[in-house]
């Protein structure tokens, strides 16, 4: 943990599970299509855009950059037309807070642990530049909610919208556009890209012009493995992404982060032990589950 790029990434791995809750479990959902939205999708558009304000189509396809516009327009904003995002957040927060009462139980939510780990979660997040982040900087200025558990969810939804928004720029500055980043992620990941493209929106034809595009930069072989010169990118994307990204447990200092990762361990483990965190996923996480 002294470097800051795995540092930052240790973070991610341990606390992403916490935020993913919000679009897997069913209270937030139920309540979505309670309101008319229905589907994982239009769902996931509405709670995660929400704190942008009615944001249009092409606003949302811009900052979340890797689905496509075709996609995106399919929820938004006719999501805006059930409820104002107003709602949504609401419906975020009220469905997160009975998704992880009823996967955490009364004891782990009274106990000193969680308390200190969203205390410590929190000082992160409050560390978290904004500039030029657009997704970080709209969810912390939402106002932070007061129960230990609910902070420990804000406080990664806030770092790891930072993470994004960064990841975002590592990738513009190496030359990807949306659909050749996950082109490339998926090859360099073995990632099933069929399955991938789909869950992004994806038409074939966009898609397979990406591999053209990326195979004409010497990223990709004939067969659709990254070459060395691929995998060499794929490594600098990723290595911006975490130093970006360290800013928040600079401040926090190796040793409380490395507290917050023995501190949300059993949180995480219970998540994924329940099922309500995907163990295949687009983002190729794998969820830390123990401290060490």
């Amino acid at each position: 943990m002294d470097d800051q790029g795995s540092l930052s990434r240790r973070m991610w791995r341990a606390l992403e599970p916490v935020h993913v809750v919000v679009y897997v479990s069913r209270e937030p959902r139920e309540a979505c299509a309670d309101l008319g939205v229905k589907g994982f999708w239009p769902s996931y558009f509405a709670m995660r855009a929400a704190p942008l304000g009615a944001a249009s189509a092409e606003l949302v396809t811009a900052l979340f950059y890797n689905f496509s516009a075709a996609m995106v327009a399919r929820a938004v904003p006719t999501v805006w037309e059930a409820a104002a995002p107003e709602r949504f957040l609401e419906i975020r927060l009220a469905g997160i807070d009975a998704a992880l009462r009823r996967l955490l139980g009364s004891k782990t939510l009274a106990s000193p642990e969680l308390a200190e780990a969203a205390a410590i979660a929190q000082e992160a997040a409050r560390a978290a530049p904004t500039a030029g982040r657009a997704l970080a900087a709209a969810n912390a200025r939402l106002e932070w909610p007061q129960e230990p558990h609910l902070v420990l969810w804000h406080a990664q939804t806030v770092l790891r919208e930072h993470r994004g928004d960064g990841h975002v720029a590592a990738l513009l500055a190496a030359g990807l556009d949306p659909a050749e980043a996950l082109v490339l992620f998926a090859a360099d990941n073995a990632i099933d890209a069929d399955w991938l493209r789909e869950r992004r929106g994806w038409p074939e034809a966009e898609w397979a012009a990406a591999v053209e595009r990326l195979a004409g930069r010497d990223l990709l072989d004939g067969a659709g493995g990254p070459t060395a010169a691929g995998l060499a990118l794929r490594a600098e994307v990723e290595e911006h992404t975490d130093s970006l990204a360290a800013a928040p447990w600079e401040a926090v200092g190796a040793d409380r982060a490395g507290r917050l990762v023995e501190l949300v361990a059993p949180v995480v483990a219970t998540i994924v032990a329940a099922g309500e965190f995907p163990t295949v996923n687009p983002m190729a996480l794998r969820p830390l589950t123990t401290a060490g």
